[in-house]
């Protein structure tokens, strides 16, 4: 392990720490709660002559990841930010960068959606684009935003797929924390040197970006990023193993807190992973055998491994911070998933019950005895209020 420093940071103040040590070449931005920060931080960063990034100060979110993408698509070192009704104004280009093949690392301090206004936490956002082809990474913490977009940039760099680090709004991006930081010449050598492909600059060899593609090849092409999107897995794994040997913290698909021999397995991601943990520990001490499975990445969606990592427990307990309004929420969508079959050669039968509750929208708090009544069956109803 090498050096670290110990800095007290909000979790904004992580990503923006993250990326001043890889210091992008181009970085649109645009103001929103509770994203601000980060660009607000970074910004302060480039006024001060600490990188020398080129910071374009845009008119919306749209404009944001519209000039991210030609930003990435001429071979720059691409980095943005934003949160809610940002992503969502974004959700146009999000398709087009992923398409395109573009290794944008996006920020998003995730939050509700309108109507009505609300300017707190949920995953209701980073939900509605699950399926625009962005590789997708959950965070619990402060340290894991700064670990993790360290991690994201590297990744995003080898599969050629732009990448969202995702924190809850307020409880993480605005919560203060005493974190690990690196040095900024061992990020640097993590990261690499971006050398970018097919580059719209490299007037040597002319490509173009985002031509037409009728029936005859449109289909290629999103086989083309599926398969993009696969590696990554393997990728994710490589990487998160190398930044393990800088830094001593283990990245995976999902942590795996007491469930050795859990007969009851919590699922859940984001900040509230933290007071499951404490809920566990308590009722351990009382003789139930519960665990914790918290899921770091969400895109692609490992369910070969949570079907196996799952499949000694006799009740699943899924927990979502966000509705998918007309069917099942979105991660007990993809727990009964991992257990049906999605391709992926499962073969774990579903004897168990998987029970789905929906918690924290619009930023209302969950607390230690309303996880313990949803482990232990006391809680009536679907949501967590």
């Amino acid at each position: 392990m090498n050096k670290k420093n110990k800095l007290a940071l909000t979790g904004g103040a992580a990503a923006a720490e993250a990326l001043k040590q890889i210091e992008p070449e181009v970085m649109p931005i645009y103001p929103i709660t509770p994203q601000t920060p980060i660009i607000e931080t970074y910004a302060g960063f480039q006024a001060n002559g600490e990188v020398d990034t080129e910071i374009i100060k845009v008119e919306s979110e749209h404009s944001a990841m519209s000039a991210a993408i030609g930003a990435s698509a001429a071979g720059a070192r691409t980095a943005t930010a934003t949160s809610s009704q940002g992503l969502a104004l974004m959700h146009e280009m999000l398709y087009i960068a992923s398409g395109m093949r573009l290794p944008i690392l996006m920020l998003v301090s995730a939050r509700a959606l309108a109507a009505p206004i609300n300017i707190h936490g949920d995953h209701s956002d980073v939900m509605g684009c699950r399926d625009s082809g962005w590789i997708q990474i959950f965070c619990e913490n402060g340290q894991e935003v700064y670990d993790k977009t360290i991690i994201g940039m590297r990744l995003a760099e080898k599969v050629k797929l732009p990448v969202m680090v995702i924190m809850d709004g307020f409880n993480t991006s605005h919560s203060v924390e005493n974190l690990e930081i690196l040095e900024t010449k061992i990020v640097k050598e993590f990261v690499g040197r971006f050398e970018a492909i097919n580059s719209l600059l490299d007037t040597d060899n002319p490509v173009s970006y985002g031509p037409v593609a009728l029936q005859n090849s449109y289909f290629e092409f999103r086989i083309d990023e599926e398969e993009a999107m696969e590696k990554a897995f393997e990728e994710y794994q490589k990487i998160a193993k190398e930044f393990e040997k800088i830094s001593g913290r283990k990245y995976e698909f999902f942590e795996k807190y007491q469930t050795e021999d859990a007969e009851k397995i919590l699922v859940l991601t984001g900040s509230a992973s933290g007071t499951s943990k404490v809920v566990i520990d308590k009722l351990r001490e009382s003789g139930e055998k519960v665990g914790l499975l918290k899921i770091g990445l969400f895109r692609p969606f490992p369910h070969k491994e949570i079907a196996e990592a799952l499949k000694n427990a006799k009740e699943i307990i899924v927990l979502d911070r966000a509705q998918s309004i007309g069917t099942n929420p979105p991660f007990y969508s993809e727990i009964l998933n991992s257990f049906v079959g999605t391709g992926r050669d499962l073969s774990v039968p579903i004897n168990k019950k998987i029970k789905s509750y929906i918690y924290g929208l619009g930023g209302r708090d969950i607390f230690q005895k309303q996880i313990e009544d949803v482990i232990l069956g006391k809680h009536k109803g679907k949501y967590i209020k």
